[in-house]
């Protein structure tokens, strides 16, 4: 398993590799001019043309990317801010914590809301609680997650008082951006775990189970679930993915400190560096994540971790 672990390891540089060259791209042909933007409209054409050359902005773009990448590989430079003049890491080693406290707390309500209703969802299948669970999945799986926390705020907040709506640091404050990002990725899990669940409690073994007197709750829960658990935790991974970027939207209504707003501002004001590093960083933690999830696999399936030791 360290050995497969260690491959998947290696097997980021390309994808950051990737990751950079296009987001650089997309930056180099986006409309705007940095210089402009940071110097203001009345700025001369000659403190223009001084910031772009001090700033390597009139390089070729392949000179431009190969030089973000060697500074990025010897010295772990991946820029400095063309706003604050301070370096990117030390924006991203602050916010980058709130955006992984919001997208793990989110992820926890998925899991702790999706997993439960997937399961009483297969067992009472064309039971009214199956035809509630999976119409409040689909409604959850089509709304966007600006409107529904503009609606939270109205209601928790504006209406009812019970809640912050904005900011991050108390216990209260976080309740209504984890269940924003949370209920989309919910209704996912619950489907996800429905279906695993319809297929894993027709097979022979449930049903010997079964037929040895087990209780249904052992069954449910230490025969099927387990085996079912596969595709699961796969989505739960990918969501997390999908709620990193996700937040950036999230991050602006709740006015949370976090990477997605500071990567929104960051394009607002043409800021290339900062907007690249904010993008590495969310790469990286889902090249991460997608890693602990196939070494969660040889925990659910013993039979995965023999064929990584052959």
């Amino acid at each position: 398993m360290w050995k497969y672990a260690f491959k998947r390891i290696v097997m980021l540089v390309p994808v950051l590799l990737g990751s950079a060259f296009i987001i650089f791209s997309m930056l180099y042909i986006t409309p705007g001019d940095p210089a402009r933007l940071i110097l203001g409209e009345q700025v001369t054409q000659e403190a223009i043309q001084e910031f772009r050359d001090r700033e390597g902005l009139n390089d070729p773009f392949v000179i431009q990317f190969f030089r973000y990448v060697y500074r990025a590989v010897r010295y772990g430079d991946i820029g400095y801010s063309y706003v604050t003049r301070g370096p990117v890491t030390r924006e991203i080693a602050f916010a980058f914590p709130s955006t992984v406290k919001l997208a793990a707390l989110a992820v926890c309500v998925a899991v702790a809301f999706g997993v439960p209703f997937g399961i009483i969802s297969a067992v009472k299948q064309y039971s009214l609680v199956d035809t509630v669970v999976m119409f409040l999945a689909m409604l959850g799986v089509s709304m966007p997650s600006f409107w529904l926390g503009l609606l939270l705020i109205l209601f928790f907040s504006v209406e009812l008082g019970w809640l912050p709506s904005s900011g991050f640091d108390t216990p209260a404050a976080m309740v209504l951006p984890a269940f924003t990002l949370g209920i989309v990725s919910m209704a996912l899990i619950a489907r996800m775990t429905r279906s695993s669940m319809l297929e894993v409690i027709r097979q022979d073994y449930v049903r010997t189970a079964r037929a040895k007197g087990q209780l249904e709750k052992v069954v449910i829960w230490h025969h099927a679930l387990r085996n079912a658990l596969i595709p699961v935790v796969t989505v739960i991974g990918l969501q997390f993915g999908n709620i990193l970027g996700g937040a950036v939207l999230v991050e602006s209504i709740f006015s949370i400190p976090g990477i997605g707003r500071m990567m929104v501002e960051a394009i607002k004001m043409r800021d290339y560096p900062v907007v690249q590093g904010g993008v590495l960083c969310i790469a990286v933690a889902c090249s991460i994540v997608n890693l602990c999830v196939d070494v969660a696999y040889t925990w659910l399936d013993p039979r995965i971790k023999t064929q990584y030791k052959s």
